[in-house]
């Protein structure tokens, strides 16, 4: 090549080089790829909507001669059961992280990561549904959904874990919002199927959400803070790489500041005494742990659980089969949103309008059930009430209340606490949960439906209030951020 040549390609070079290095500062990437995963990663949340839909329809259907394939029909009591085994079931698979149990999510999530901790939890939800397919007695009944409720307690455990660590900063309150969205579109599943096929193939049809998970979810990445944990940084740049679509050296300075946030809470190991030494831990715990108790102590679980037999005693027109496919159609919806406005308008803002809306909503279905007890001739002109209240209801909740205190839990604790903070959250979810499906029954019979409303819609105003008081706004913040503010140092 002559002289001329070489000059004619050298500036070519340059340019090339400079181009290069011009990408290299103003790299985008893309969040398709973590959007993918956090789509993906929710087929589990599915699997849980179906567990929490489940006796809706099938309650029914073991109620009568005809359509239960038990020998004998449950008693009360056992229906009691069947409903808040579950929300058992998933306490002690979330407690248990937090007592170092030898089989717990928790401390599975952090020896073998978060990847297959959620995929073992699928084979709960797969051999529950065996076990009902061959049931003929109660007590398979109860197993069954004892083991569904473990699976519960796993994915609402490790999944806000998974979610939280993949997730970018402007994109993790709509990545942990999708949690609710995808619960509900199981519901809606269940409910849509479950009244119109018999018992053995509503089980076929639940069956097959948990091996769909296995088969996509298998091929998404491990967290790259769980990589950076476990000291392996060219998994974790893997990791990262595929996740924000960008090349490596457009992710060098996310992952050093993954690993700096890493590297600095992993320095002393996490215990339980750690959770409550630090300042910003114990004000993290307070707010998590309130959110989700006032998630619980909303009622939500009485609706979800009992839609068909709560529309059955308002006397509608409509069948409760459809009124409650059409709540849980409006709850997909709702969900829907929260991912498409939190990172928008921020948690708190969106808290204090989900805890007001369920507290005014309740407060008119108890109304309804007031006037219903004395036989008021008012009744007649407002038989849409009870559906209204309930759309009202489950449209601000599954804005609000529903997926934000998960999105929260998933980032308010540094890496060497979360799974055992992440534990103790979910521990009170489900050990409210638990006592309040157990003991309505006996709630309702003592003081009347329309005070059971009216309690939970009170709890609701505490709701309010303790949001306004207590919770801190995390929108657009990273980590570190959110862990500066809580320990006091911006």
């Amino acid at each position: 090549m002559n002289p001329a040549e070489l000059n004619q390609y050298q500036p070519v070079a340059t340019f090339e080089k400079h181009e290069s290095t011009h990408i290299y500062r103003m790299e985008k990437g893309s969040p398709s790829r973590q959007f993918m995963a956090g789509i993906i990663v929710n087929l589990a949340s599915v699997m849980v909507g179906t567990a929490l839909g489940w006796t809706s329809p099938v309650g029914p259907k073991l109620a009568s001669k005809d359509t239960t394939p038990l020998e004998t029909i449950p008693s009360v009591s056992e229906s009691s059961w069947i409903a808040s085994l579950v929300a058992m079931g998933a306490l002690i698979g979330a407690y248990g992280s937090a007592v170092s149990a030898p089989f717990i999510a928790g401390p599975l999530a952090e020896r073998i990561g978060r990847k297959y901790t959620l995929l073992g939890s699928s084979v709960f939800f797969i051999v529950s549904f065996i076990l009902l397919l061959t049931a003929h007695t109660v007590v398979q009944v109860l197993v069954a959904r004892f083991l569904q409720g473990l699976g519960v307690g796993f994915v609402m455990t490790v999944q806000t874990m998974y979610i939280g660590e993949i997730a970018s900063s402007e994109y993790r309150g709509a990545l942990g919002s999708l949690m609710q969205l995808c619960i509900v579109t199981g519901i809606l599943y269940v409910y849509s199927i479950g009244p119109y096929v018999s018992f053995h193939a509503l089980q076929w049809a639940c069956i097959v959400i948990p091996i769909a998970f296995d088969v996509s979810f298998f091929f998404m990445p491990e967290t790259p803070a769980y990589y950076i944990s476990k000291g392996e940084k060219e998994k974790a740049l893997e990791s990262l790489c595929f996740l924000r679509n960008k090349t490596v050296d457009g992710v060098q300075e996310e992952l050093h500041e993954i690993t700096t946030t890493v590297e600095e809470s992993l320095k002393n190991k996490g215990t339980l005494l750690d959770l409550f030494r630090n300042s910003g831990n114990v004000k993290a715990l307070i707010i998590c742990a309130g959110l989700i108790s006032f998630q619980q102590l909303s009622g939500i679980n009485i609706i979800l659980f009992y839609s068909q037999n709560i529309f059955a005693s308002t006397g509608s027109s409509l069948s409760p089969a459809v009124s409650t496919i059409l709540v849980g159609a409006v709850q997909v919806l709702a969900s829907g949103a929260t991912p498409l406005i939190v990172d928008r308008l921020g948690r708190k803002p969106i808290l204090l309008t989900s805890a007001g809306g369920m507290c005014v909503s309740l407060g008119t279905m108890g109304l309804y059930f007031y006037l219903k007890s004395t036989d008021s001739p008012a009744l007649g002109s407002i038989g849409w009430l009870p559906i209204m209240s309930l759309i009202v209801f489950v449209t601000v909740y599954c804005i609000g209340f529903g997926p934000l205190p998960w999105a929260v839990l998933g980032e308010m604790f540094p890496a060497n606490v979360k799974s055992i903070a992440s534990s103790i959250v979910a521990s009170t979810c489900w050990v409210l949960g638990f006592l309040i499906l157990q003991f309505f029954a006996d709630l309702d019979k003592a003081v009347g439906s329309h005070w059971s409303f009216w309690i939970f819609g009170i709890l609701c105003a505490v709701a309010f209030a303790f949001t306004f008081t207590t919770v801190m706004e995390t929108k657009g913040l990273s980590l570190q951020e959110i862990q500066d503010r809580l320990n006091g140092k911006v």
